[in-house]
């Protein structure tokens, strides 16, 4: 038997680290009861993860497909629970715990153990267990856990930090004897908008969640990419035109009714959404205000997907 911890599709930092982090507090205490706790991921990292993986010379996760996983596995959800978001063809069944900070959407055959917080990353989550625990982590996994949480806060820019995410950051940076933080977020930021080795295409499903928005009887599926940067001007000048073309390609493979791609400046905390049609345009311009201009949308300093894009488009399509 082995006990899978898997991040949603996309894999980030986060989701990454996190399940990193959950196997190590797994293996460390017999108390959860997990057998053979392992983390891994539903399809290649982003260039971000990479860099930080490689840098603390960790290992990279397997990746995994649901004909792996055995009637006798179990499977732990880390940084997700939507089912839109799950390993393709996972059985739900096998899911015995969920450790998440977004917002709950599920419906089960059966209880499980489900941690979730309010918090700005799975990481801190993952530390708080620790602690609770007993455990501390490793001066690498320290370091890692830390770089999650910067990454998924946006250097604690994003609307989704909390005083939790700063106070465990503060512990790890301690472990991780990293005293420069904002250099060391800095450098991350360099490694989340290396963009140099993706295609349009690549870009515009580099971090991306779909989400069935509206009514039970009306869902909207609707596609929202992130991509931050510091080259915010650059990426919507020289690559508009090709990025349009692939999200009009990557709309129709996704059967989506809806397709935005965000492109926030991480420095500046600005966030301009890149609109494809006049559908997209009317329910931006209703959920952001503004108007929209040469498939542009500016909708200021919004940065956080999951608490301030998303649940305002959400809203406009009610």
């Amino acid at each position: 038997m082995t006990t899978y911890i898997i991040g949603h599709k996309k894999p980030d930092t986060d989701s990454v680290v996190a399940a990193i982090a959950l196997q190590f507090l797994y293996e460390s205490r017999d108390c959860f009861g997990y057998k053979n706790p392992q983390a891994v991921i539903t399809e290649a990292v982003n260039p971000e993860a990479t860099f930080l993986l490689n840098k603390f010379a960790v290992e990279m996760p397997k990746v995994i497909t649901a004909e792996v996983i055995t009637a006798e596995d179990q499977v732990i959800l880390v940084d997700h629970n939507e089912e839109s978001q799950r390993l393709d063809g996972l059985n739900q069944d096998q899911i015995v715990e969920i450790v998440d900070h977004h917002k709950v959407n599920l419906n089960l055959n059966q209880p499980i153990f489900m941690t979730f917080k309010a918090w700005g990353s799975s990481s801190t989550i993952a530390y708080f267990l620790m602690k609770q625990n007993d455990l501390r982590p490793s001066k690498t996994l320290a370091s890692l856990m830390l770089a999650a949480i910067l990454s998924d806060t946006v250097g604690y820019k994003s609307a989704t930090t909390t005083a939790k995410d700063k106070e465990v950051g503060a512990e790890l940076a301690e472990i991780a004897e990293i005293g420069d933080v904002e250099a060391f977020t800095l450098e991350i930021f360099k490694a989340k908008s290396d963009i140099s080795s993706l295609n349009d295409e690549q870009i515009v499903k580099n971090d991306y969640k779909i989400f069935e928005f509206g009514s039970e009887n009306a869902i909207v599926k609707t596609m929202i990419d992130q991509l931050e940067t510091v080259e915010q001007e650059m990426v919507l000048t020289k690559k508009k035109a090709g990025l349009l073309k692939a999200m009009t390609a990557v709309k129709a493979e996704q059967k989506v009714k809806l397709l935005f791609v965000a492109i926030t400046d991480i420095l500046k905390v600005n966030t301009k959404l890149l609109i494809l049609s006049d559908a997209e345009k009317e329910v931006a311009q209703k959920a952001f205000g503004g108007i929209v201009e040469n498939n542009i949308l500016d909708i200021g300093s919004k940065m956080s997907r999951k608490k301030e894009i998303a649940p305002a488009i959400e809203k406009a399509l009610k």
